[in-house]
């Protein structure tokens, strides 16, 4: 299976203080675990480039470009919203988050791999057109769709998104446009406290009451994603990976375990397979317990290999 890894320094030296849950040690305990279960043997690790003024322009209105430009400290933080601040590194590590899934897009679009996986901080799908929250920045899922349809001429793309919080900002971008069809399951009752009701007719949300488990989760992908998804026949996939429902992360009150994450994962390369010529392109999202999110990003990528 040829499944490319994306990811760039620069996201191991964005922090927002030493105490803060979106931390570099995240990635950190992805690559160790994958390197020492062997599977980031199996795919080819790629560097992402900085996402271009025009590509940002496509999901974004650019007066957050010039202010989140005009913001970056040249030490120190500056806060952006009381949960997210930017350091030093900040500005560059967003532009490659963005820059990564352009690139996951070009090569997973031109054939040179089937799937790809973006290794990436910061998180995008809490970013709206004009505003940064919730650790994102720009909306990184957003960018690589809008490249898909824009720049390479896909009709139609969908984004599914498990994160246990609503991508209101993904949602905010995409509401309305006929090219794109966007599943998510949440957790109700959390931040950012919307999503229930969907904001446009290409809109499937799905909201879990707390403390509901991976029974509610095969539910919400059997019952409600994958008939709209047959309905809609994307040509390729994008996925909001996040792994913050685990029942080990305290950021919610869902109580989803590894096999969850990893049933959740092979239906979704089944139905890439069936519709997309199994072109996937996942993004990783949010994920705080350092334990098992590496655990549950291993058994997604393994997913994506076709190895489980």
């Amino acid at each position: 299976m040829n499944v490319a890894y994306i990811t760039h320094p620069s996201f191991m030296r964005h922090e927002m203080g030493s105490h803060h849950p979106e931390c570099p040690e995240r990635l950190t305990a992805i690559s160790d675990r994958l390197l020492l279960r062997g599977v980031l043997d199996l795919m080819d690790t790629l560097e992402a480039p900085e996402a271009t003024f025009e590509q940002l322009d496509r999901a974004h209105d650019m007066r957050l470009y010039y202010e989140l430009k005009a913001a970056a400290p040249s030490e120190g933080y500056v806060s952006v919203d009381p949960d997210t601040a930017m350091n030093p590194h900040t500005w560059t590590a967003a532009l490659h988050a963005a820059g990564a899934l352009v690139l996951a897009t070009e090569v997973v679009a031109r054939g040179d791999y089937r799937r790809a996986f973006c290794a990436v901080r910061p998180p995008g799908h809490h970013a709206t057109s004009d505003r940064a929250m919730g650790f994102c920045f720009f909306n990184n899922v957003a960018v690589g769709i809008r490249h898909a349809t824009a720049a390479l001429g896909m009709e139609r793309v969908a984004l599914i998104d498990f994160d246990v919080h609503h991508g209101n900002g993904s949602e905010e971008i995409l509401a309305g446009d006929e090219q794109v069809l966007m599943v998510s399951t949440f957790q109700t009752q959390l931040y950012p406290f919307n999503g229930e009701e969907a904001r446009g007719a290409n809109m499937c949300n799905v909201g879990l009451p707390p403390y509901s488990d991976g029974a509610a989760l095969r539910a919400a992908v059997t019952e409600r994603w994958l008939p709209a998804l047959r309905e809609f026949r994307p040509q390729m996939l994008f996925v909001s990976a996040g792994f913050d429902a685990h029942r080990e992360d305290d950021m919610s009150h869902l109580g989803w375990r590894d096999e969850d994450y990893a049933w959740v994962s092979r239906e979704i390369v089944r139905f890439a397979d069936e519709m997309c010529e199994g072109r996937i392109v996942s993004a990783l999202e949010g994920g705080y317990h350092v334990p098992s999110l590496a655990r549950a990003v291993e058994l997604h990528l393994r997913a994506l290999l076709d190895l489980d």
